[in-house]
């Protein structure tokens, strides 16, 4: 009896994709999708385009796979909000997790500002199915602190907007950011949003 089930990538295939992958992310996002070439692509990973075509059908296909990669990571620290523990420090220690990423992950959070500034169009499923009902839900744990008096009456929309824009603007403006900083721009960050949001949510 034929065994049908999907065979297993060798360690050469799981390294070759890796390289794919990790050579698009620089590409997209240096160039942004439409400036991207799987020839830019094919050099960066060392490889050669019909290899390339081998393991994705072309550009599209690679950038949604970083995009369907990307979006786990990027919901990770907005999950981590947790209803139960103190208004405060859940919402310090969220700033301060996007903080890590704008300074861990800047390549990624340029493709997820390239793909957003484009109108979405290969990502926009993605912030239906599982960004929105995360945020919503998020939203309401919000709005529970604020009508039990632990928090300052605000948008827990805007609050959370806003603690987005001042945290990835770290990585997605990084060449600005260097030339103006005189410390580690993350460090000063850190005390910087810490001060400014427990002005905004203290009572």
């Amino acid at each position: 009896m034929q065994d049908d089930a999907p065979k297993k990538p060798s360690r050469i295939q799981q390294r070759n994709r890796h390289l794919i992958l990790d050579a698009a992310l620089d590409v997209f996002s240096a160039h942004g999708y439409r400036g991207a070439t799987l020839d830019q692509i094919a050099v960066a990973a060392g490889l050669s385009k019909p290899n390339i075509l081998y393991y994705f059908s072309g550009k599209e296909d690679i950038h949604v796979t970083l995009l369907s990669q990307l979006m786990e990571t990027w919901l990770d620290p907005l999950v981590e909000l947790d209803a139960t523990g103190d208004p405060m420090t859940e919402l310090l220690d969220y700033v301060r997790r996007k903080l890590d990423m704008a300074r861990d992950l800047p390549r990624e959070s340029r493709l997820f500002a390239g793909e957003i500034l484009q109108g979405a169009p290969r990502m926009h499923p993605h912030l239906v199915a599982d960004l929105k009902p995360l945020f919503d839900e998020k939203c309401a744990v919000i709005q529970g602190w604020i009508d039990a008096g632990k928090l300052a009456q605000v948008d827990p929309r805007h609050l959370i907007f806003s603690i987005w824009s001042t945290t990835q603007h770290y990585a997605d403006f990084d060449a600005q950011v260097q030339v103006l900083s005189d410390e580690d721009p993350i460090e000063g960050a850190r005390r910087y949003l810490d001060m400014l949001f427990r002005r905004v949510l203290s009572v």
